[in-house]
């Protein structure tokens, strides 16, 4: 892929007199969101045939590890990291104009894993603390419920059902937000696993809105590409790939 020319956001930050490698994460425009999307689809148009073969590969993977009880999935959660950061070198090299190839789905593995692996490790105890806090939101009210009767007690313990959801609405997006740019501060700076989750969760809070933005169009993207039997995820993951590495060039790099 050396004969594409390079991708346009070290460009654009050049013209705006970025590049410096700025560990806080930088506030960007409230539009950009759009710009991550659409460059993200620029990364998966120069070589589409690589990353469809590396979606296929990724969920066959996942698939299988799911398939075994209890350890699978703790591999799976362990290995997601992994594999992002291998996609995100991947982006790296074609925004650059270099080879892009299945190859880029385990770089992970060579580059930085031990912390890499360590991310799944602190994101799954996070989703495990959230999960506990759920649980004893929901089962106190369920309980209580049970104990007041059949009429007041359904009330209270429906009641109790959506507050256990926004509570885990509530503290599953900042979770999210600490593990968003974490892999490629991994990877691309060696950032420890803790620090680089630190610097995702703040550079995500100085961009809520343009995240935001972001989000919403790729729910909506993510919904008509599961129309066709789910067929057109396997562009929207690489496009998804494609637009975190954008974000994480304009909003560090």
């Amino acid at each position: 892929m050396a004969d594409h020319e390079p991708f346009s956001v070290p460009q654009a930050l050049e013209k705006r007199g970025g590049g410096a490698f700025d560990p806080a994460g930088r506030a960007v425009e409230a539009g950009r969101g759009i710009e991550w999307l659409k460059q993200g689809w620029q990364l998966f148009a120069r070589n589409p045939g690589a990353w469809i073969a590396i979606a296929v590969i990724l969920l066959v993977i996942l698939v299988a590890l799911n398939m075994v009880p209890v350890a699978g999935g703790l591999a799976a959660q362990f290995l997601m990291p992994v594999f992002a950061g291998g996609i995100l070198l991947g982006c790296k090299s074609l925004a650059e104009g270099g080879a892009f190839g299945i190859d880029a789905l385990f770089a992970g593995f060579r580059q930085n894993a031990s912390n890499l692996v360590l991310v799944g490790v602190f994101y799954l105890v996070g989703v495990l603390v959230v999960m506990l806090a759920v649980f004893l939101i929901g089962g106190g009210a369920a309980l209580t419920g049970g104990l007041m009767g059949r009429g007041p007690g359904i009330g209270v313990a429906v009641g109790g059902f959506f507050l256990a959801m926004l509570v885990m609405l509530a503290l599953m997006v900042p979770l999210m937000m600490a593990v968003w740019f974490a892999p490629a501060l991994v990877v691309f700076r060696g950032i420890a696993p803790l620090a680089a989750m630190q610097a995702s969760f703040s550079a995500c809070l100085k961009n809520l809105v343009p995240f935001l933005v972001y989000g919403v169009i790729l729910f909506v993207l993510c919904m008509v590409a599961m129309i066709p039997f789910g067929l057109g995820m396997l562009v929207m993951v690489p496009v998804m790939m494609g637009s975190v590495y954008a974000s994480y060039v304009e909003i560090f790099e």
